[in-house]
């Protein structure tokens, strides 16, 4: 956890966010193979490494000092990287070339209780986390029949927003399906996100198997 001080509001979230955060992980993943364990918790002052953007020097700099254990050892970093982003992840074929780098970075206010609405029930770090585990977004690719790699999530044009019912983005004799707006790969809010489907399941299993398990 990287803070810029005491308190909530500097980014020092509270240990009972952390331990809710870890129940939204593993009910969001409980129709999977992972299961989440906290291996433990570091909290960091340092009003640069709070701000730090993907990509970044900084971020680098952050990761290579506090990432801990091996390629399948989640490491979930919470700032404010500011200009509205909720969080980013690395994906399992990033590992081999830059190790240090690997992990998820979440928007404090997005873990749960934060004040990041309607993005605070912590399913910002179930999303990163799919995205740590080989899943693209939902709407990549858009209206095409490859579109996130993933066979049964249908073609969707561009990401959704809010709670929409009936979206069909992708219509026409080559699409079928309403767009998968309750899917955690969207973007819609955390209220409205309450599924993987079997296919990205299985993606994730088996990219976890060839890029992260320990042999």
């Amino acid at each position: 956890m990287i803070n810029k001080g005491a308190g909530i509001a500097n980014g020092d979230i509270e240990q009972n966010q952390i331990d809710s955060q870890l129940s939204v992980l593993n009910a969001a993943y409980g129709s999977t193979p992972f299961v989440f364990t906290l291996a433990g918790v570091t909290r960091t002052t340092n009003a640069t490494w709070y701000t730090m953007s993907p990509g970044s020097t900084v971020e680098t700099q952050a990761k290579t000092a506090l990432r801990r254990g091996g390629p399948g050892t989640l490491n979930l970093y919470s700032a404010n990287p500011g200009g509205g982003l909720l969080g980013w992840a690395t994906f399992p074929t990033d590992y081999s070339r830059s190790p240090s780098r690997d992990g998820v970075v979440v928007l404090y206010t997005s873990m749960p209780g934060g004040s990041a609405a309607p993005y605070n029930l912590g399913d910002t770090g179930t999303h990163e986390v799919g995205h740590w585990l080989g899943l693209f977004h939902t709407f990549q690719g858009g209206c095409t029949t490859t579109n996130d790699q993933v066979t049964d999530t249908p073609a969707e044009r561009s990401a959704a927003y809010g709670c929409p019912t009936g979206r069909d983005s992708c219509s026409g004799k080559r699409y079928t399906g309403l767009d998968p707006n309750t899917n955690f790969m969207d973007y819609t809010d955390d209220a409205c996100m309450d599924r993987f489907s079997l296919d990205q399941v299985t993606r994730m299993d088996s990219l976890h198997a060839q890029y992260r398990a320990v042999p």
